[in-house]
């Protein structure tokens, strides 16, 4: 990725871009300290290398009736390819599911999930996540509260 990165303008561009997406093409040259030609020059060529992958609005969950934020790590009963196959395509079609990652130690994933409420949540597990053959073992903890939320 550093090659795609040309030096410390594209580092502040990058910077402007993660605190405000909607900054217009002038306003972001001027921040960096460039004519707004070169700027968006520079824009289109992270975008074109996929340094920069998108851009997407943070919207409140709740709007959603999603109000309840758990963390769920899952242990597959085996590390089979067919078994991982099987779960992550589960994992990528289902809503509630924010984020899934694979990871170390004694779980296998660690998934970020919403729901509207407990009830939702245990109908989630119940008729997915313990629906899945290879799924051995679930542990969840809920969010009490947000202290820090960064996107980058």
């Amino acid at each position: 990725m550093a090659q795609k990165i040309a030096d410390d303008t594209d580092r502040r561009i990058l910077k402007e871009l993660i605190s405000d997406a909607r900054i217009t093409n002038n306003e972001l040259a001027e921040r960096v300290g460039l004519s707004p030609s070169p700027c968006l020059r520079r824009l289109r060529r992270l975008e074109e290398t996929g340094v920069i992958r998108g851009y997407t609005a943070l919207v409140d969950p709740a709007i959603e009736g999603w109000t309840m934020t758990a963390i769920a790590t899952v242990r597959l009963s085996r590390q089979h390819e067919d078994e991982i196959v099987m779960f992550e395509e589960a994992i990528r079609g289902w809503e509630e599911v924010l984020e899934c990652h694979l990871v170390t130690g004694s779980r296998d994933y660690v998934l970020k999930v919403m729901s509207a409420g407990l009830d939702h949540y245990e109908r989630f597990i119940k008729e997915k996540i313990a629906r899945l053959k290879c799924v051995a073992s679930i542990e969840t903890s809920f969010v009490m509260n947000t202290i820090k939320e960064r996107r980058i």
